[in-house]
C-alpha cells in the first residue's frame, strides 16, 4: 500500500484518490481548521512549523504513521507525474519502487553553486554550520556534502516516495542534523519567509543523502497547480502601475517585495512566467526613460498588451541567439530559469521594429551564454531592423 501525504496550510482541491492524504502542517498554530488531519497529534513539531515549513508534516509521518509499506510527501500545489504530465497510480508507484529506492523530483540545475545561491537569499553561515554538524555527527556524508554544495544541482520541495523503512532512516538523519542546528543558530529572522530556513536546506540535504548512499532515484516531473497568492498580488499591483505609467513606483514596489519574498519569481511560484516578465518590463522602462527620456509605456500601458509584447520580444531574442550559436539548442544557459523554454520561429516580427536597443539587449541576455554571443545576436537583430525599414 502507498500513502502520499499532501502537505498544506490552506484549503485546496484534494485529489479524488484515497492514496493522497491531506495533512495540515502548522496545525497547532493555525487560525483556521479545514477539516484535514493535523500535524499536531502524537509526537510532533507542529509548533515549529514557522521554521520547518512542510518538514513539520514530514516529521509527523515519520513518528506517527506506520500503516503503509510505502509513504510519500507532496504539496497541495505540487504532484509528481510521469513524462506526459499524468499523476502516478498506486500500482505505478509500487512497480517503480520495485526497481528504484526512491522517487523524487528531477534535479534543478542552478546558475551558480548551491552555496552561492543560498547565500544570495539567506545567511550562508547557517548552511556552513550544517556542514560542520554533518562532519561531526555523520562524517561518512561529509565529502559528498562538500562536493555537492559547491556544484549547481539540487532536488526541490522535499517531495519523495519510498519504503517506509527508508523514509524513516532519512528522517532520523535529517532531523538529527536539524535539531542540533536549531541549538546552534539564532532563530531571529527578518520575516516569515526567511524563518523557513530548515525547509530550504532540507531540499538540498535530500540530494546529499541520496547521492552519498548511492540510492537509485527515479526522478520525475512535478505538476504545479495554480499560482501563489503573493504572485497574484504582484500582478494586480503591476497592472495599476502600468496603467499610471509609474515605472519608478513599480520598481520600488518590486524591490521591496523581493526582499521579503524572493521566491515569487521562481518557477514553482510564477507558473505562467508573468511576474518575471513584469520585472523585465519594469527594468526596461526605467532604463529606457533614463537613456531616452521616454519608454515603451508611452506607447502601451495595458497589462495584457505589455505581457504579450515581452513574450514576443523574448521569443525573437531566443531565435536570434539560437542563430548566433549556429542553430544549436539553447541548453545550459546561465539565466535559462528566468523565462520559459521558447520554440524558435514563433514570434511576431513587428515586435523587433518596435523595440529599443535597451529592450533588445536585455531580452538577449536572458538566453545568450556569453557576451560574444549576445553581441552577435544583437548585431543580427539590428541588421534585420534595417531591412524591415527598407521594405
Amino acid at each position: 500500500m502507498v500513502k502520499i501525504f499532501t502537505m498544506t496550510h490552506k484549503e485546496f482541491d484534494v485529489p479524488n484518490d484515497p492514496m493522497y492524504v491531506p495533512l495540515h502542517v502548522g496545525h497547532a498554530g493555525a487560525k483556521k481548521d479545514f477539516g484535514y488531519m493535523g500535524d499536531d497529534t502524537g509526537d510532533n513539531i507542529s509548533d515549529l512549523n514557522c521554521y520547518y515549513a512542510e518538514l513539520s508534516g514530514v516529521y509527523w509521518v515519520w513518528k506517527n504513521y506506520h500503516q503503509a509499506d510505502y509513504v510519500g510527501i507532496c504539496h497541495y500545489r505540487r504532484f509528481l507525474t510521469d513524462e506526459n504530465g499524468y499523476a502516478f497510480t498506486e500500482r505505478e508507484y509500487e512497480d517503480i519502487l520495485k526497481k528504484y529506492d526512491i522517487i523524487t523530483t528531477k534535479q534543478l540545475e542552478l546558475p551558480n553553486s548551491y552555496r552561492f545561491g543560498f547565500g544570495a537569499h539567506h545567511n550562508v553561515n547557517t548552511l556552513d554550520e550544517t556542514g560542520k554538524i554533518i562532519k561531526e555527527h555523520y562524517p561518512q556524508f561529509y565529502d559528498t556534502y562538500v562536493t555537492l554544495v559547491n556544484e549547481n544541482r539540487t532536488y526541490f520541495g522535499n517531495i519523495m516516495v519510498a519504503k517506509k523503512a527508508l523514509y524513516d532512516e532519512y528522517c532520523e538523519w535529517l532531523f538529527g542534523i536539524f535539531f542540533e542546528l536549531q541549538r546552534r543558530i539564532d532563530l531571529t529572522f527578518e520575516d516569515d519567509y526567511h524563518k523557513r530556513v530548515f525547509g530550504f536546506i532540507s531540499e538540498f540535504l535530500l540530494y546529499v543523502w541520496v547521492t552519498a548512499k548511492k540510492l537509485s532515484a527515479y526522478e520525475c516531473k512535478v505538476a504545479i497547480i495554480g499560482e501563489k497568492k503573493e504572485t497574484g498580488e504582484i500582478k494586480e499591483q503591476m497592472q495599476l502601475f502600468f496603467e499610471k505609467r509609474d515605472m519608478v513606483g513599480a520598481k520600488e514596489y518590486f524591490l521591496q517585495y523581493l526582499k521579503k519574498r524572493p521566491d515569487v519569481i521562481m518557477e514553482a511560484s510564477d507558473v505562467t512566467g508573468e511576474c518575471k516578465l513584469c520585472l523585465q518590463a519594469v527594468s526596461t522602462a526605467n532604463l529606457e526613460q533614463a537613456e531616452y527620456g521616454s519608454s515603451f509605456l508611452d506607447r502601451i500601458n495595458d497589462y495584457d498588451t505589455i505581457i504579450k509584447y515581452f513574450r514576443q520580444l523574448n521569443k525573437a531574442a531566443a531565435q536570434f541567439v539560437k542563430e548566433a550559436v549556429g542553430g544549436r539548442a539553447l541548453t545550459n544557459v546561465p539565466k535559462a530559469e528566468y523565462v520559459q523554454t521558447i520554440e524558435a520561429d514563433d514570434y511576431d516580427q513587428s515586435t523587433i521594429s518596435d523595440s529599443s536597443d535597451i529592450a533588445l539587449r536585455a531580452a538577449i541576455k536572458l538566453y545568450a551564454p556569453d557576451h560574444e554571443t549576445a553581441q552577435t545576436a544583437f548585431e543580427q537583430i539590428k541588421a534585420y531592423q534595417k531591412k524591415q525599414m527598407r521594405e
